[in-house]
């Protein structure tokens, strides 16, 4: 369409009145009441001011392709504004539209007032038409393209939203919500068929410890490291599953069972034996698991969940990594077990627990050498509760922690209080597992000491063999700035843990503590003489002081004495006392052999 002299002449007009062709498609629009915000309104300002141009510029009598180049601007911005959601479709139709009848509007009045003749106007309006046509058809292009990327989009976030609500975060396995889904699909299935079902509860015996250790990225490694090792040996006609923390869960049924459960908890157990290294330094970590498993028919999901739970509570309870098949019964034990556990979360905050202080002598002289503070719990509801029923609770739940703190800063003030007094004796207070697995222990040592004002030489922790052996260098680590502290270090119930001499020779240990079961019946029972004579004698070759505990009868003591063993502690000497009772016994003591009083305490 190749324009004529009147319609180049109606091209620059058009070209010289582009700015009141803007103003009037705004003002239009303003008369339709559909202004949208400043930002928006501007493009589409410029929208209007390329537009004249290009159109104006073909009729001007440069090329059509030279106009649709022009253009191009503004199919970007249209694109821009489909993409932002910035207008919806109609109205920016209306808005093109409205530029159109703006720029017709001016071609009528210049070619009124340059009396252009009717045909060229004609020209020039089929012009107009088809770059508005063109426009249009741009337009909706990108409208419809946007449209297909904002659905594929809106699938994607919907699908990753599906995902989100179905899986754990961290390691990309199906969550409670899913876990369950499918353990209701599997359960219908068993129905129809008759064939088993089992869900087996998965839980890490020492995540909290290490967590605490190494800390929570290094916490996230471990149980990501963990998931992949529990999937490589799930069957695919299963499902593994974290329900949280460090609970997994794997449901089966079908063929998986044939063997029986116990060969799938066997699998699951055994996938988790070779240390996992974890951190930027790789740092190797021995992880166990207790497995809960419960199998059989149930009318929902939950129950066998539940019931693997209960099953594996009884599993910790046990001594941990291992399995229990879940029987009748387990659930009232469970709530009784969870029931102390609540009354024990409260009992530090009201005051309940206190302390007894069981003497130590020195086997030479028969004098007392120091006083070991021993926790008592005196429940309102349940009454005096003995120490084997509520520290392994403690243990597990990590409430030593606080706990041992307590003892640690009670037995300390007493001591101080009882050497101020007088009664120059040393005070020992047993440390659990689980506060030897964080440097806390030395900050805490440090702070009852301080707060006391109790010498440290007059404080001994009693350490069992077990623990000390459980993670040797951080225990060496920490048992050592312990002792820059002046403090003495005993290895209680020594005999049980199966230690080697070289093991021993590592740690700065002042005392071995021969454990009661090597004592009790002594006097009848040669083999046990031998073994007393060869832990007494290990403890000499290494300069150490060894101190018998469970002394109950005058036979033992004689064999003991025979072994010239330096201490002991039992019935036979005193019962554990109350606060007062222990310094009427002190009391008692000075006045009988004045001496005593003021002797070195041995441990």
């Amino acid at each position: 369409m190749e324009p004529t002299a009147e319609v180049r002449l109606l091209g620059e007009q058009l070209y010289a009145r582009r700015t009141e062709v803007v103003k009037r498609t705004l003002a239009r629009s303003r008369e339709s009441g559909a202004m949208l915000s400043a930002v928006v309104e501007e493009r589409f300002e410029r929208v209007g001011e390329v537009s004249t141009i290009a159109v104006a510029r073909w009729m001007a009598g440069e090329s059509p392709e030279a106009a649709i180049e022009v253009g191009q601007e503004v199919w970007q911005i249209f694109g821009a504004l489909a993409a932002q959601r910035a207008a919806p479709l109609n109205e920016v139709t209306k808005r093109c539209w409205r530029w159109c009848d703006a720029v017709s509007e001016i071609l009528r009045e210049t070619a009124s007032r340059l009396t252009v003749s009717q045909q060229a106007l004609t020209q020039a309006f089929d012009m107009l038409e088809f770059i508005l046509r063109l426009t249009v058809v741009q337009v909706c292009e990108f409208f419809d393209q946007e449209r297909q990327i904002a659905d594929e989009e809106l699938a994607r976030g919907q699908e990753a939203l599906a995902f989100m609500a179905t899986h754990d975060s961290l390691t990309g396995l199906p969550n409670r919500t899913l876990i369950v889904d499918r353990l209701e699909q599997m359960l219908v299935r068993a129905r129809h068929s008759k064939t088993p079902v089992a869900a087996f509860f998965i839980d890490i015996d020492n995540f909290k410890s290490i967590n605490d250790t190494l800390g929570h990225a290094a916490g996230d490694e471990l149980l990501r490291s963990v998931a992949a090792r529990l999937d490589a040996v799930v069957r695919d006609v299963d499902a593994l599953g974290r329900l949280g923390g460090d609970e997994f869960v794997v449901v089966a049924g079908d063929m998986s069972l044939v063997a029986g459960p116990e060969l799938i908890a066997e699998r699951l157990l055994e996938a988790l034996t070779e240390p996992i290294k974890i951190g930027e330094g790789q740092t190797p970590v021995t992880v166990t698991a207790s497995i809960g498993i419960a199998a059989g028919e149930r009318t929902v999901a939950a129950e066998l969940l539940r019931d693997a739970d209960i099953a594996m509570y009884r599993a910790k309870w046990g001594g941990r990594n291992r399995h229990i098949l879940f029987e009748s019964g387990m659930a009232d034990a469970v709530a009784s077990r969870m029931e102390l556990e609540m009354d024990l979360r409260v009992a530090l905050g009201n005051e309940e627990f206190l302390l007894a202080f069981q003497p130590t002598f020195n086997l030479g002289d028969m004098s007392p050498t120091g006083l070991e503070a021993l926790i008592r719990w005196d429940s309102p509801s349940r009454g005096v509760v003995q120490p084997d029923e509520f520290i392994p609770v403690l243990e597990e739940t990590g409430l030593i922690i606080d706990i041992g703190r307590w003892v640690l800063e009670e037995a300390c003030g007493q001591a101080a209080v009882w050497r101020q007094a007088g009664y120059e004796i040393g005070i020992a207070v047993n440390v659990s597992a689980r506060q030897l697995d964080s440097d806390r222990i030395v900050t805490d040592v440090a702070d009852a000491l301080r707060h006391s004002r109790l010498e440290a030489g007059a404080l001994t922790l009693e350490i069992t063999e077990t623990t000390l052996m459980r993670d040797a260098a951080e225990t060496l680590r920490r048992l050592t700035e312990i002792k820059t502290l002046g403090v003495r270090i005993a290895i209680d119930d020594f005999g049980t843990g199966y230690s080697s001499l070289a093991h021993l020779r590592q740690f700065p240990v002042d005392a071995l503590k021969i454990d009661r079961s090597f004592i009790t019946g002594l006097a009848e029972n040669l083999e046990g003489e031998g073994l007393i004579r060869t832990l007494v004698q290990l403890g000499k070759a290494m300069s150490i002081e060894t101190i018998a505990e469970g002394i109950e009868q005058p036979g033992e003591l004689d064999l003991l004495l025979g072994e010239q063993c330096d201490g002991g502690q039992g019935f036979l000497f005193a019962r554990p006392l109350d606060a007062g009772a222990a310094e009427a016994f002190l009391h008692e003591w000075a006045q009988k052999t004045p001496a005593a009083a003021t002797r070195t305490p041995l441990a």
